[in-house]
């Protein structure tokens, strides 16, 4: 699976015109570089020491921009906070029931799941996300 880039990122946002500050740019950096799904809460503790007026706001902001221009995925596991994820493409997550680790994985064919799903409950599907549970390599080894 191929990684969005930040170049590809900062192309697809100057052409729709969306100004690029150097907080957005470091935002887009971290995530691009740390592919463990932070909070906006775990960029905000990175930026902050990085840009001494950064708000909290400052990262949701950026982030919210972001997930609307489909270059962020925002993860909402029913907790209080979502994680984010810098990719443009479709993809699934093992999730590690001890440590919360997320690693990312792709298994084709999939896809249709959408179409079944729709001929089997007559839904117009539009999206779907997968998340697999278990122990994540490091925890198997501490049991």
């Amino acid at each position: 699976m191929e990684h969005l880039t930040v170049a590809e990122a900062i192309t697809r946002l100057k052409e729709d015109k969306v100004r690029i500050t150097p907080q957005r740019y470091a935002i887009m950096e971290y995530l691009a570089n740390h592919h463990n799904h932070p909070t906006a809460d775990e960029i905000y503790q990175e930026m902050a020491s990085r840009f001494s007026g950064m708000s909290v706001a400052t990262v949701y902001n950026n982030l919210r921009l972001l997930v609307d221009k489909g270059l962020v995925t925002e993860m909402n596991y029913g907790d209080a906070s979502s994680r984010f994820d810098f990719t443009d493409q479709p993809h699934y997550h093992a999730i590690c029931k001890k440590c919360g680790r997320i690693e990312d994985f792709y298994y084709p064919g999939l896809e249709d799941v959408e179409m079944a799903a729709g001929r089997l409950t007559g839904y117009d599907i539009s999206q779907h996300r997968l998340e697999v549970y278990g122990l994540c390599p490091d925890c198997q080894k501490e049991e």
